[in-house]
């Protein structure tokens, strides 16, 4: 039990806790992943905001298709961490 309190990340009174409670129990690894998901996201939400910008102001085919390369780069990246978690 203090293996699965230590990979967990918890103290052995707060796993014991939530074991008997019925919660569920994520491991360091799967915390580690959503932490990674949420930085992901973020530089989705930034690549895309380039987008933008670069359209607004006229910017060169060539520069659009790069951060576009870049953005699906970044989707798939997502795609791999979210399929670490499952």
């Amino acid at each position: 039990m203090r293996a699965s309190a230590s990979k967990a990340g918890l103290s052995l009174s707060t796993f014991s806790k939530r074991v008997c409670l019925g919660f569920s129990v994520p491991s360091l690894e799967h915390q580690e992943a959503r932490i990674e998901l949420r930085r992901l996201k973020g530089d989705l939400g930034r690549l895309g905001g380039l987008v933008k910008q670069a359209l607004a102001n006229g910017a060169d085919r060539q520069t659009v298709h790069r951060l576009l390369r870049e953005l699906d780069t970044r989707q798939r990246e997502l795609q791999l961490a979210i399929a670490l978690i499952r």
